[in-house]
């Protein structure tokens, strides 16, 4: 069963159907992230720890398929 809480998708998802993005919600002090896909199952974080993460997604670069 999903909640009901505000989720949000980013614009860069396919629009309003598309079904291949992570989704996220504040709830009180923390963040709720959620795979369109899989909206049953959902990862409770801090907004400190999603920043961290983000800001490492940022510096990394993808590996090239070989």
């Amino acid at each position: 069963m999903t909640s009901v809480h505000c989720w949000q998708k980013s614009s860069y998802s396919g629009g309003a159907d598309g079904n291949s993005c992570v989704e996220v919600a504040a709830v009180g002090g923390s963040v709720l992230l959620r795979e369109s896909e899989a909206p049953g199952t959902e990862l409770l974080t801090t907004p400190t720890q999603l920043a961290a993460v983000v800001r490492r997604a940022r510096r990394v670069k993808p590996a090239t398929a070989r």
